[in-house]
């Protein structure tokens, strides 16, 4: 079509040039009018397909290039979406990581004190415990000691009883 066009348009030129000029007006041609007509005609019928094609393939690159445009919109938000994801991801890893170390702190500073106060626990109770020891080992020792005296005077007791009832068997001797 467009080829139509142009060749209906050289063929004006052509047609133009080879006319005749007069003698006295060598910028005037002498052009067959019916021949002219007839090739503007056929021009004229031409250029309203030639023109919707045109029209249609600006409407088609306009039309891609508002998809394209939209492609790369929606790419562009995606992206900016992907980032900060990213980056909130980043800060909740960021964060999580800052309360796990928190935790951790406070779980070795509790375990800290509570070695501490199992330590002062056991001192104590090691103490007192020994204390107790000490006490009851005194008290067997005091035990021991009035035993001790007891039986004695028990035995001298006996003995003197014994030497009473028996006076003579110690004198027959």
């Amino acid at each position: 079509m467009a080829n139509d066009v142009n060749r209906l348009i050289d063929l004006l030129y052509a047609r133009i040039e080879e006319a005749r000029a007069p003698t006295l007006k060598p910028g005037m041609r002498i052009v067959d009018a019916e021949e002219m007509l007839d090739l503007l005609d056929e021009l004229r019928a031409q250029l309203p397909m030639e023109i919707k094609r045109a029209q249609d393939l600006l409407a088609a690159r306009e039309k891609f290039v508002e998809d394209a445009k939209r492609d790369v919109e929606r790419m562009m938000r995606q992206a900016e979406l992907e980032a900060r994801t990213k980056v909130s991801e980043s800060e909740v890893m960021y964060a999580a990581r800052e309360r796990a170390r928190q935790i951790v702190s406070r779980a070795e500073e509790r375990s800290r004190q509570l070695y501490q106060v199992a330590n002062e626990y056991a001192e104590d109770a090691l103490a007192r415990t020994e204390e107790a020891v000490q006490a009851a080992l005194d008290e067997v020792k005091q035990s021991r000691m009035r035993f001790r005296t007891a039986s004695s005077t028990k035995m001298q007791e006996q003995r003197e009883k014994l030497e009473q009832k028996n006076p003579t068997e110690d004198g027959k001797r």
